[in-house]
Order: C-alpha cells, then sequence, then structure tokens
C-alpha cells in the first residue's frame, strides 16, 4: 500500500486547535487524523480511519483467536427490552431518545446487555448449546453532559461488546478468565502499558469486575496500586480498612460548646486546641477528630427523592464519583436551601449525629465512613447555630444506620491487602470485564433446560473494550512535543518516506523506493510532495507519527539514504542499493 501525500486527503495544522484538553486531543486533529462535527462527535479522516481499523482488527482478531464469534447488531433499537430491565427509566438523559413517524419510542444504544440476551433466549433451549460466547464490535451512543478530551470520552464511540452463556457460576469463572488472558493478549498487542484493577460494575450490575486502565496523567480514572502486594484498584472500588474499635472508658461525657467564627474545619480545630476548656489532654484536636455530616438529595429513577446524611472525618472529602457509584442509579444532587426548610431539624453548618438516623425525629438515613468505629471520639455540630459538641463517642452517644464508602482516596493510605502505603495514579479506561450473573437473564426469561430436564436461569458476563478510545489511549500514552509515535502494529503505515531536493533524482530514486517496499508487503506513507521544504516535510513525518521515517535527499549522490527511528530519534545512513529489502526486514521484523 502506498499514501501519496500529494494527493492523500490530509491538511496537518500548524497550531493547537482552542478546545483541546489533552495531548491525545490536540495532537490527532493537528496530525490530520480527526474533525470535530459537534462536541463529542468526530469524523475519522482517511489516516485517523487507518489507525482505528488497524485497532478494530487486532481487537477482532484476538476475539476470534479466544473461540469468540461475532455478531452485529442494530444502534437503532426498541423502548420495551429496556422497559423490562428498567434502563429505560435507569438511563436517564444519558439516553438518546427518538420517535419514529408513528410514535413509538426508539433509543441509539449506549449497550446491547438486552438484545444479546433475547437472542440467545430465541436460539437456544438447553445446556447442550451452552457455553456460548458471542461480540460485536458497534457504534454507541450516550448523551455525555461534558464531552471532553476528543474522542477520549464523547457521545458517539466504538466499542468491542461481548457477552458470555454459562448454565452456572463455575463456567462463568471459566468464561470470565478466558476474556482476561484475550484483553492482556490484545492490550499487549496494541502496545499500550496497562494495569488490571478491581472495580464496581455500577449500573451495569454483577458481582466480579474488574477494569483494564492506561496509566496516563490525563486520565478521568484514578485507581491506587500497593507495590507491596499488588493490590490494584480503581478509587471507586477501594475498600477502606475499619480501624478496630476502641475502649471508652475514661473519655468524657459529650457536652455541646459554644465555638462563634468557625466556618471550617480549620478554624474550628485552632480554636479547639487555643482554649484551654478545650484542649485534649493526650494530644492536640487535628480535622481527622471532627465528624463532618454532609447531607444530599437523592432521585430515584421513578422521581422519588430521599435525603441522605453521610458522617466523615473531617480532614476527607466526599467523592462524587465513589457516591455515586455507590448510589447508582439514584442521581445524587445537593441538599438545597428549600430542602434544610424542609428539614428544620438540621441545621445547616453545624449538622450533628444527634439529629441523623431513620429513627431521629429527621428521618434522615444517615450512613458514616468506615473509620468511624465504636469507641472514636469526635468534635462535631450541635444543631444548633454556634455549637459544636465535644467528646460524642460512636457507639456510645450515636448509633449510625450503616456505613458508607465514598471519602475520597489518598496517597499513602492504608491497603486494605497488606497494610502498606497505597500510591495513586491516574487513568484511562480502555476494557472493563463483569460477571454479570443473571440480572438480565431473570428479567427477560433467559432460562435452558439442564442436564436433569429442570429449567435453570442462564449465568452471564459482560465484557467491554473501547475501540475508538484505546485510538486515543495510545496516543496519549505514545508521543512527545514534535507528535504522535504509533507502535507499528496499528500505524498507518510503517515507513514515511520522504523525498527532498528540487532536482528530479530524489523523486525519482524515493519512487522506486516506494514500489519495491510495496512488493515486500510494507505500507508506505509517501511525501511525494514538490515544492514544500524539507524542514515542513520532517516536522509533518514527527507530527504524523510512522514509526520508520526514511528520507532520501541530499546524501542520495553518495548512494545512501537515512533512516530515522521516531520512538528513538536514532539516525542511520544506508546504501541506498539493497536499501528496500534492508527496511522491510527492518520493519516487518520489529512487530
Amino acid at each position: 500500500m502506498i499514501l501519496r501525500m500529494s494527493t492523500l486527503f490530509l491538511r496537518t495544522l500548524r497550531d493547537d486547535p482552542a478546545d483541546a484538553e489533552v495531548p491525545s486531543h490536540r495532537l490527532l486533529v493537528r496530525a490530520g487524523y480527526v474533525r470535530r462535527v459537534a462536541p463529542g462527535v468526530f469524523t475519522w479522516l482517511p489516516l485517523g480511519f487507518l489507525v482505528y481499523r488497524n485497532v478494530e482488527n487486532a481487537v477482532r482478531e484476538e476475539m476470534d483467536r479466544a473461540g469468540f464469534q461475532e455478531v452485529h447488531f442494530p444502534a437503532l433499537l426498541p423502548r420495551e427490552p429496556y422497559e423490562l430491565t428498567n434502563r429505560w427509566t435507569e438511563y436517564g438523559d444519558t439516553l438518546f431518545r427518538l420517535q419514529d413517524r408513528r410514535g413509538s419510542d426508539y433509543l441509539l444504544g449506549p449497550t446491547h446487555e438486552e438484545m444479546f440476551t433475547l437472542l440467545v433466549k430465541g436460539e437456544y433451549s438447553s445446556y447442550k448449546d451452552l457455553p456460548l460466547v458471542i461480540y460485536q464490535i458497534q457504534t454507541k451512543y450516550r448523551d455525555e453532559a461534558r464531552p471532553r478530551a476528543g474522542i477520549l470520552r464523547g457521545r458517539e464511540f466504538v466499542m468491542k461488546d461481548s457477552y458470555s452463556f454459562d448454565v452456572d457460576d463455575a463456567g462463568l469463572e471459566v468464561s470470565y478468565q478466558r476474556h482476561r488472558d484475550a484483553y492482556i493478549a490484545t492490550f499487549d498487542r496494541l502496545g499500550l502499558e496497562f494495569v488490571i484493577v478491581s472495580a464496581m460494575s455500577g449500573a451495569m450490575g454483577g458481582s466480579a469486575s474488574e477494569e483494564f486502565l492506561a496509566p496516563t496523567d490525563v486520565g478521568e480514572d484514578s485507581f491506587v496500586r500497593c507495590a507491596t502486594c499488588g493490590y490494584a484498584a480503581n478509587v471507586e472500588a477501594v475498600v477502606t480498612p475499619a480501624p478496630t474499635p476502641l475502649d471508652v472508658d475514661g473519655v468524657p461525657a459529650a457536652h455541646a460548646e459554644q465555638t462563634p467564627d468557625t466556618p471550617t474545619i480549620e478554624t474550628l480545630v485552632a480554636v479547639s486546641n487555643d482554649r484551654a476548656d478545650l484542649a485534649r489532654a493526650d494530644r492536640p484536636w487535628t480535622g481527622a477528630d471532627t465528624l463532618k455530616n454532609v447531607v444530599f438529595m437523592l432521585t430515584a429513577p421513578d422521581g422519588t427523592r430521599s435525603p441522605l446524611a453521610i458522617g466523615l472525618p473531617g480532614d476527607r472529602e466526599v467523592d462524587m464519583k465513589r457516591l455515586e457509584a455507590v448510589l447508582v442509579p439514584s442521581v445524587v444532587g445537593p441538599f438545597e436551601e428549600a430542602d434544610f426548610a424542609a428539614n428544620p431539624a438540621l441545621v445547616k453548618g453545624y449538622i450533628g449525629p444527634q439529629a441523623l438516623g431513620e429513627s431521629s425525629a429527621s428521618g434522615v438515613r444517615y450512613l458514616v465512613d468506615p473509620r468511624v468505629v465504636d469507641g472514636t471520639r469526635w468534635i462535631t455540630g450541635a444543631n444548633t447555630k454556634g455549637q459544636h459538641v465535644y467528646d460524642l463517642v460512636a457507639g456510645r452517644d450515636f448509633t449510625p444506620d450503616g456505613t458508607i464508602d465514598v471519602a475520597d482516596v489518598r496517597d499513602g493510605d492504608q491497603c486494605p491487602s497488606c497494610g502498606a502505603a497505597l500510591e495513586l495514579a491516574r487513568g484511562i479506561e480502555i476494557g472493563h470485564i463483569f460477571q454479570l450473573g443473571r440480572k438480565y437473564a431473570e428479567a427477560l426469561g433467559l432460562k435452558v433446560l439442564d442436564e436433569n430436564g429442570e429449567l435453570v436461569t442462564v449465568t452471564m458476563g459482560s465484557y467491554g473494550i473501547g475501540v475508538s478510545r484505546a485510538v486515543a489511549a495510545v496516543a496519549e500514552q505514545s508521543h512527545d512535543d514534535k507528535g504522535l509515535i504509533w507502535p507499528r502494529e496499528i500505524a498507518p503505515a510503517d515507513v514515511h518516506l520522504i523525498a527532498t531536493g528540487k532536482s528530479d533524482e530524489p523523486f525519482e530514486a524515493a519512487e522506486q523506493m516506494a514500489a519495491e517496499l510495496e512488493r515486500l508487503g510494507v505500507r508506505v506513507l509517501f511525501d511525494d510532495r514538490r515544492g514544500v521544504s524539507p524542514g515542513v516535510k520532517f516536522n509533518d513525518s514527527e507530527l504524523i507519527g510512522v514509526p520508520t521515517i526514511v528520507v532520501i535527499g541530499k546524501r542520495l549522490v553518495d548512494g545512501f539514504i537515512e533512516l530515522k527511528d521516531r520512538r528513538t530519534g536514532e539516525r542511520t545512513d544506508i546504501a541506498i542499493d539493497g536499501g528496500a529489502a534492508e527496511i522491510a526486514d527492518l520493519v516487518l521484523g520489529s512487530g
């Protein structure tokens, strides 16, 4: 294959797009791989679509190698199956909804669990038909409230989603592991650095869940890892180890005190330590000794609203992503002035546990951080303006309705597996695997006869790879200040061949080289443009990011051409005689 830049539908840009927030967005636009159509919607240009198809082919080949079978569903789907699983409602504003000319409701598919389940239900009825794994590579649609970062977070994107169907949980374990192994092979092949972390299933439901994350500072997902034992988890799935309950003997009785001019945790701690009547005898008070109570308003899919209060150490904040993941499908919103007016037992800025709990006068459900164990001693609101309670002891003076693990996770927090310090990092989610269990099979009636002739509900797994997102993830990990640096597996070409000079000789030699490379099975991007300066051509080659650059120019008179490794920057002169074979051996043997 030869792509000639003199005729290629390509315009590189000197300046960054105004809306670019991350390197992949900036470079994919500047190098002529994608163009924005609308917020979260992009067009693939020829070079970009070549890279995208290379990623898609790699994913497909690894799925096929694992023995999975490809199907293809429509993106336009009827409402009824999503009503049966309640996701027509649960998806809320994320769903693109539309009607046909008869007024029937449809949606643009954000995911296809229902379709896969119904397809298998219509075809299979016996345990002898299982196990089964089928997959598709399909465009998905989600009405993201804030599409950003180019193709990393769009409203239209391409996913590979596969589903396993087994008679029992043991079979599901096997199918899950087969996918895990196939994903490792796929991401290795794409040249991605990745980590596998424990995750939450969220709206998908199910039990075991792992994410494949590509580490990068611009990633939207935070995760932790332990260098001591290898534990790794998305922050949403991190389990906070609960301290051992404490002995309350000797702790003074709880007492309310006037604490004016303490609008923040810092000012409250300062006053508590400065006043002799409030200071602790054993050590100074810290922010971690204050119990902060934050109230949210939850809206269920059916529109029902209910308040939820969360108590956590004052030196921590509620992580909204963790909170939303725990409470899905309910939507989490702020507790507003009108809500305080409707709940006079809650004094804004001074809420304490005494006014909270399902059995209290307010009736507001109260959940606390796992660190709030029996015997822990707190400063907290007194439910009276300008007052705080001191020496309020969990288990002695108040009992919450339960626990909720939604506080922010930090560098140095304790590993739940071995107790060592955790390291916090960021990454891009490129794959996610779930053990769905029987949620969708039960909702849609997917049953088969087992070997005893009894009807049993099929157990399912769900496994996704962000195909279009993987292009951006590779770009995030493989670039420098000059441009993109593609792994050869997915690059738009193996060799970027550049002819420079004003005479015909370099261009004629380059034409012969391009033809010979093509004959040897090398994909060539040929910069055959006349009247374009060498500097512009070299800059374009570094921006576009083909892994091997070949320059035919001023050294031609001596019988030499230049090879440049885009990844390392290393330059080598080789003889033009036999050069095509040498280049082919280099690029086709390098993987």
